[in-house]
């Protein structure tokens, strides 16, 4: 690597930070496949060469966000206090996430059953959407029960100008490292969920509960794509920051 090009990685923000900068940026990758949340740590530049995409293109679509018909759709998360923010991700992402595990989970079972032997890839979606049910339901539970409620003391602390209380854990930057992981190994299920359903795209043939459950999962992954956001490139680093800042 030439010097250019280490000075480009440094200095040029990665996929993750442009979107929390931006939320409406998420759309411009969702429409040319790059992914913004567990892969966000990557740089637009070089995401477009791996992928083949062309990047002159990606830049003409973001800089189109900035016309004035445009309407800014999202909330500023980014300036959420992080109880805040990790309220808001219970109370909406959690939430959804165990509603919607019920219904998908009997009907991929379901279409498996009945399609599986002559469309074999629904039962391998059958058995990776468990996969993910499974691991999204702890997942969900540590944030729960142990991360959150520590975020929510340290902005306490703050608030009240205490010290800061002790973790089970150290620092928080230890769980956080255990919930990227878990976000990487569902967002990697749910990639070949979609690359087995041809994006979510049922046969001409399929039955209403085939045509239902593409359209969930689809509508489930968009849901998950926002959630791993609003944790990887927002509420992470703005709790790691708050906790170095409690305790300097």
């Amino acid at each position: 690597m030439d010097t250019q090009e280490i000075n480009s990685s440094i200095t040029e923000p990665t996929i993750g930070e442009m979107v929390a900068d931006d939320y409406r940026k998420a759309e411009v990758f969702k429409r040319f496949g790059i992914d913004f949340c567990c892969g966000g740590k990557d740089q637009l530049d070089r995401i477009c060469i791996k992928k083949g995409i062309s990047l002159a293109k990606v830049k003409q679509a973001l800089n189109e966000l900035d016309e004035p018909q445009q309407i800014r759709f999202s909330q500023d998360y980014q300036n959420w206090d992080i109880d805040i923010l990790s309220d808001y991700i219970v109370n909406t992402h959690h939430k959804y996430v165990n509603d919607a595990l019920p219904l998908l989970g009997q009907f991929s079972t379901k279409v498996a059953k009945v399609h599986g032997a002559s469309n074999p890839e629904v039962i391998e979606i059958a058995r990776l959407f468990q996969a993910v049910a499974n691991e999204l339901r702890m997942h969900m539970d540590k944030e729960e029960t142990i991360l959150f409620p520590y975020i929510r003391q340290m902005a306490m602390a703050k608030h009240l100008g205490e010290l800061l209380p002790l973790s089970p854990f150290g620092t928080i930057k230890n769980p956080i490292n255990m919930m990227e992981a878990e976000h990487e190994s569902a967002g990697g299920n749910m990639q070949a969920i979609s690359e087995l359903s041809n994006g979510y795209n049922p046969p001409e043939w399929a039955c209403n509960t085939y045509k239902v459950l593409y359209a969930k999962l689809q509508e489930f992954e968009n849901d998950l794509h926002q959630h791993v956001h609003l944790e990887n490139n927002i509420l992470f680093p703005k709790a790691i920051k708050f906790e170095e800042e409690l305790l300097s």
